[in-house]
C-alpha cells in the first residue's frame, strides 16, 4: 500500500479540512466550542470510522454469501469514563436482517472484529510530530 498523504487546511473559524486522495473531509467544532457546528468534529469522525469500518466488514460478509441485507443496520454505544475523560468502551451491535442464517451469527461477529480501524487502536502506530 505504501504511504498515504493527507493535506490539512484551515478555511476559517474553527474549520479544519483534510484532503485524502480526491476527497475533502470537512470538520468544524460545536458552537459551544467556538465553531459553527457546520460539520462533524474530528473526534466524531474517529467514532464514525470505527462504526463504519465494522459495518463494511459485516456488509461484505453478507454480500459474499449473497445474504439479503435489507433492514440490516449497526449501532455503536460509546461509554464515557468521567474520571479518565475518555471513552472506556465501545459496544457495537449489528441488527441482523430478517432471514439471516443463524449458523453465520458468530462468523459475522468475527468478520466485524477484523476492522482495520480497531486494529490500529489495539496496536497503535508510532506518531512523529514535527514543524517545517
Amino acid at each position: 500500500m505504501g504511504k498515504t498523504l493527507l493535506e490539512v487546511t484551515f478555511p476559517g473559524g474553527k474549520k479544519v479540512d483534510a484532503k485524502i486522495e480526491r476527497f475533502i473531509i470537512k470538520t468544524d467544532q460545536a458552537v459551544w466550542a467556538g465553531g459553527e457546528g457546520s460539520a462533524p468534529e474530528p473526534f466524531q469522525l474517529f467514532l464514525a470510522s470505527i462504526a463504519t469500518c465494522a459495518g463494511i466488514y459485516a456488509l461484505s460478509f453478507c454480500q459474499s454469501r449473497k445474504i439479503n441485507t435489507e433492514g440490516m443496520f449497526l449501532t455503536m454505544e460509546c461509554e464515557w469514563d468521567e474520571e479518565r475523560k475518555r471513552y472506556r468502551k465501545f459496544s457495537i451491535n449489528l441488527k441482523l436482517p430478517e432471514g439471516f442464517p443463524s449458523k453465520y451469527k458468530g462468523a459475522v461477529i468475527k468478520s466485524m472484529d477484523l476492522c482495520a480501524v480497531k486494529k490500529h487502536m489495539i496496536e497503535p502506530p508510532e506518531f512523529e510530530i514535527t514543524t517545517s
